[in-house]
């Protein structure tokens, strides 16, 4: 039997835990320090007691950032078929964690299968899932209710939750006060909201807080304290709502390390480029340097199409400020529901963003494939270079869908290559074009 219920509980004891051996081989990291991270609540690593495929991953300080790939059901797009091939492609792709986000009907078929199959950790959100799984009307649902599919998803072997427990009367009222151009633009968070107003109740998640560390607690579910109140235009960031729930969720963070409860803290959202690392800086020390998982930040709101690339220069930015996880945007981001290709396109840009963002914090070894490719294009490698890509079979494509006549080229320059022109030289060889056949 195990002497400990979570990762936190094992490293405050001093035990190491067979997630904690995997993250520390994946992370190049002493298992000591891992642990002391681990017991500061500074590095959570989600991993359900239920989630037997799991390949731990551990999220925060001195760690490479995670990217989460969404997916799920929805009423108009019902075909979990596809769902589960966007399952395969992030899997494919080294995505770290897949959340679940469908909405749509009982869920809990596809969600057992996915956590049976899934190496990535899992995370859903059961606010979405409330009105499918309980078979009520938004208004007849009670708090037990709410608590009821916490615990569903829980023994179903879910890893990490949000929960969107900081939007309260307090921060409804800061909400309120500071007139915003998009409101609320979370889905739980608009839900909540009103439920609130509707019932003139407190927010259930905030009110039985208790309760439902004890439920992630059993499972070693970590918490992800969402934030209801980002900023769905670059206008509303840092504004008074958010910055409130911010302040909300640092106190929920500690009260959640206090039950040995893993912790998460999301952010925006959308937001200038020059706010950014003030806000990765401002949510670290008002959570304690819990580790901070982003949406974005989308730097503009104007790209509608192209949102994966607004996310990625936003998240690159906010991971080599401080952000330890990045939620990828599709190009779909605002219009549909993404398809294959789509989910293919925003894997890829969240996945530059957080390598890019390693390079700059300095993460050990996080320069080693750049070196590597670099010695690949040196030596004029195609084949190394297809390797070491992150999408290597689009970028054969590209290579070869102009063939160049000298292999050892590509169509771009030709034997005008500079590579190859300053290889010559320094080989102690003739460079000549015209002579040439």
């Amino acid at each position: 039997m195990r002497e400990y219920t979570t990762q936190m509980e094992a490293a405050k004891k001093g035990i190491v835990t067979p997630e904690m051996k995997t993250v520390a081989k994946k992370e190049n990291m002493d298992i000591s320090k891992l642990m002391s991270l681990v017991a500061c609540g500074q590095v959570a690593i989600p991993a359900n007691i239920n989630h037997t495929a799991l390949s731990a991953e551990g999220v925060g300080t001195g760690l490479k950032t995670k990217i989460n790939v969404n997916l799920g059901i929805s009423g108009d797009c019902k075909n979990y078929d596809v769902e589960m091939q966007k399952v395969d492609m992030a899997v494919k792709f080294g995505a770290e964690a897949i959340m679940d986000l469908s909405n749509y009907g009982k869920t809990n078929t596809f969600r057992r299968e996915l956590v049976g199959k899934s190496p990535a950790m899992i995370g859903t959100v059961p606010m979405y899932d409330a009105i499918g799984y309980l078979e009520k009307d938004l208004l007849d649902i009670t708090a037990q209710d709410f608590l009821k599919v916490v615990r569903a998803h829980a023994e179903e072997g879910v890893d990490f939750m949000t929960i969107h427990a900081g939007i309260n009367r307090r921060t409804v009222e800061a909400f309120k006060r500071d007139k915003r151009k998009m409101n609320i633009v979370s889905r739980g968070g608009s839900l909540l909201f009103a439920w609130m107003e509707m019932t003139h109740n407190e927010n259930p998640f905030f009110e039985h807080y208790d309760e439902v560390l004890e439920i992630l607690r059993e499972y070693d579910v970590t918490i992800s304290l969402g934030d209801a109140l980002r900023p769905g235009c670059i206008d509303d960031s840092t504004d008074a709502g958010q910055i409130n729930e911010l302040i909300e969720l640092g106190d929920l963070t500690k009260r959640a390390w206090e039950k040995d409860v893993q912790v998460m803290v999301e952010g925006p959202g959308h937001m200038a480029m020059d706010e950014i690392t003030a806000n990765m800086k401002l949510q670290k020390r008002l959570c304690h340097n819990a580790p901070f998982y982003v949406l974005g930040p989308l730097v503009t709101d104007i790209a509608p199409g192209y949102d994966h690339i607004t996310s990625a220069i936003g998240g690159a930015i906010a991971a080599a400020s401080g952000a330890d996880f990045l939620c990828y945007v599709t190009p779909a981001e605002h219009l549909r529901l993404p398809d294959l290709s789509d989910v293919k396109e925003g894997i890829v840009a969240s996945k530059i963003a957080a390598h890019a963002a390693d390079i700059a914090k300095g993460i050990p070894n996080a320069r080693d494939l750049d070196n590597q490719m670099a010695d690949a294009r040196h030596a004029m490698d195609w084949d190394r270079m297809f390797d070491i890509a992150i999408d290597g079979e689009k970028a054969r494509q590209y290579f070869e869908s102009t063939p160049p006549a000298d292999r050892h080229t590509c169509s771009m320059c030709g034997k005008m290559c500079a590579v190859r022109t300053t290889n010559m030289i320094l080989e102690g060889k003739k460079v000549e074009f015209c002579s040439e056949k």
